[in-house]
């Protein structure tokens, strides 16, 4: 611990020391405006970017012991209101999320309230509600977007308990049982706290662009991880976890207090969470999740996405005055902010990426200095503070996986973000979209990122041709600025020239399917969907393929009686993969059969970061698809 801190102490000193030199003796101020502008927003972008490494360090170092609370007979469980959002999804999506509801566990089950809140008031949600007997708030005229619906359920609900879904997210089973404990008066006595609300985790059940289009499925964990798993939990230690719009439950009375959800911005689940924890209540987050929901796969779903999150914070912080208030503790403020700066990110990741090209294509020096000096301020600052974030490493993510992320979305957020502070302001909420697309328009969101990709090509030959010893020494740090954002924006690029999704997305499920026609031989279920099912039998098997059979499946919660006409077997050395398309006995088997698709995390999806599985891993395997794979076919 002790070697820990000097190391952090001596990043700090060292960080300090370059960016004062880097102010001092480094900014171009008599250069031409251009150039003078350009030096100065490169230096407070350094600034920034070692700003938020030391608030991450502080955030992951004074965390306190975790406090889960105790479930026993003491527990009370009173009743809670569940609400759905949802503006113009498609039945089938909110079929899931409702049968999912329905299978909550809880003490009491007739205190469990079910309600779909829908802002478009559509006949078939009213039969939905009607079918599933639960709840249906509908509202007419909505301009408030889901901030508005979630207000309007709230006037329409009493429960002292209210969880909030989105119409994609499905709770797993035991849900209510590890949240609810959060506000019992024992947890509150023991911990000193009130607890506003309990956030769980974002996790999803579908592989998003950056692992589906990066070949890395079974490499690397979805994009959100690293806030919903690690940053968020950090949050939670200092009573400040960030609602994230789902997943949550929230005691009635602290939304109450914090004048309900917020409507003058694009991102209420933020701003509220602020709110109530200016009214004085705690936020929790989960370390488990405990509910999936669907990731967007196509780059225009997910870049709106992103911008919408940008500009409704930058509207929030402003709404709240955040930074000035006297309303939170400077802890939480450094949260936030850490929150806020996030999204300078992008425009500091193009200024880093520019600043070498402009030196090496067209000789405008934004750093003015020379190597020796160079090296003695940079090195040490740069060495300490990687081995400083090393030392709170990630499981999820690596500074590289960082910018490479940061590079993807630069070209796109970095307008919006300008725009919002300087008064253009976003009013129209956009639902993401939640269906699969193979479209070829993604195409168009890689030419930012083409062209960036074309100048550092054109940059690393011009700047090297034609030396040779010590001019190659002198400007390696201009060649090694050069080759790493080539190596970021390469693969940004792959991010957004896309593969194909072949058909639907497979779960992993610990069970067994028992066949009518031998009911005492149970054989290992491989993996499954809602249209399709792998067995993994014997090369000794007696499938047919186009031959029905019945069949029970069993997990250790669930049992549903299901068909499965089998459509192909592969063989290899030890066993067979025996694909069948499934087809239901009746609608109660069919509800079954989904929850044991979803009550829980896909495990097929990867959770952390393969530590062996390396960014030349990655660049050699996307290089070798793009380029000899691609080409054969």
């Amino acid at each position: 611990m002790l070697n820990k801190k000097l190391i952090y102490l001596c990043a700090f000193i060292f960080s300090l020391l370059y960016l004062l030199w880097r102010g001092f003796c480094t900014l171009p101020i008599q250069g031409s405006i251009f150039v003078t502008i350009y030096g100065i927003l490169l230096w407070f972008s350094e600034i920034l970017s070692t700003a938020t490494a030391f608030i991450m360090i502080w955030n992951k170092e004074s965390i306190h012991e975790k406090q889960d609370p105790a479930v026993g007979r003491h527990v009370e469980y009173p009743d809670v209101d569940i609400l759905i959002a949802t503006h113009n999804e498609e039945v089938s999506l909110l079929y899931k999320t409702i049968n999912a509801c329905k299978f909550l566990q809880y003490p009491d089950q007739s205190k469990v309230h079910i309600y779909i809140c829908d802002d478009m008031n559509r006949s078939e949600m009213k039969k939905l509600a009607r079918h599933f007997q639960v709840g249906y708030i509908g509202l007419e005229n909505n301009n408030e977007a889901k901030a508005g619906n979630l207000n309007n359920a709230m006037l329409h609900s009493s429960s002292p308990l209210v969880a909030t879904f989105d119409a994609d997210m499905v709770p797993y089973s035991n849900f209510l049982l590890t949240v609810v404990p959060y506000f019992s008066e024992d947890y509150k006595q023991r911990y000193n706290k009130n607890v506003g609300f309990v956030q769980t985790p974002q996790s999803f059940q579908n592989v998003d662009i950056f692992q589906h289009n990066l070949l890395s499925d079974n490499f690397i964990p979805n994009e959100q991880d690293f806030f919903s798993k690690e940053i968020n939990i950090l949050n939670s230690g200092h009573d400040s976890a960030i609602y994230t719009g789902s997943n949550t439950l929230f005691l009635r009375q602290a939304i109450v207090e914090a004048g309900g959800f917020p409507t003058n911005t694009l991102t209420e689940d933020f701003q509220l969470g602020i709110q109530i924890n200016e009214a004085g209540y705690a936020s929790i987050s989960t370390e488990i999740p405990m509910a999936s929901g669907v990731t967007p796969n196509d780059i225009a779903s997910v870049l709106k996405q992103r911008v919408r999150w940008a500009r409704g914070m930058i509207q929030s912080v402003r709404n709240l005055n955040l930074f000035f208030t006297r309303k939170l503790t400077w802890r939480r403020k450094l949260i936030y902010l850490n929150g806020y700066l996030y999204w300078w990110s992008f425009f500091s990741r193009i200024l880093f990426t520019l600043a070498p090209v402009l030196f090496a294509l067209f000789d405008v020096r934004v750093v003015k200095t020379d190597f020796w000096i160079m090296m003695i301020f940079w090195i040490p600052g740069y060495v300490l503070l990687s081995w400083a974030k090393h030392l709170i490493g990630s499981d999820v993510t690596t500074q590289r996986w960082g910018e490479i992320q940061e590079t993807f979305f630069a070209p796109y957020l970095i307008v919006p973000v300008i725009l919002e502070h300087i008064g253009f302001k976003q009013s129209k909420f956009w639902v993401t979209s939640k269906k699969q697309s193979n479209t070829r328009k993604d195409l168009i969101y890689a030419i930012p990122n083409i062209i960036i990709l074309i100048l550092l090509v054109i940059s690393i030959i011009k700047f090297n041709y034609g030396k040779f010893g010590s001019e190659m020494l002198y400007g390696s740090v201009i060649t090694f600025w050069l080759v790493n954002s080539l190596i970021n924006t390469f693969l940004a690029v792959c991010i957004i020239v896309r593969r194909p999704f072949f058909g639907d997305q497979y779960f992993s499920v610990k069970g067994f399917a028992q066949f009518d026609e031998a009911p005492n031989k149970r054989i290992k279920i491989d993996s499954l969907n809602e249209h399709n099912i792998k067995l993994m039998v014997n090369t000794n098997n007696k499938f047919k393929v186009q031959h029905e059979y019945a069949m029970n499946i069993l997990t250790e919660k669930y049992t549903a009686k299901i068909k499965m006409r089998v459509t192909n077997i592969s063989k290899n050395q030890n066993c067979c993969l025996c694909l069948g398309t499934v087809t239901f006995v009746n609608e109660q088997n069919y509800q079954k059969y989904l929850q044991i698709i979803h009550d829980g995390f896909n495990d097929i999806l990867s959770t952390k970061k393969d530590q062996w599985f390396t960014t030349f891993d990655l660049l050699s395997k996307n290089m070798k698809y793009r380029f000899i794979v691609t080409n054969k076919k």
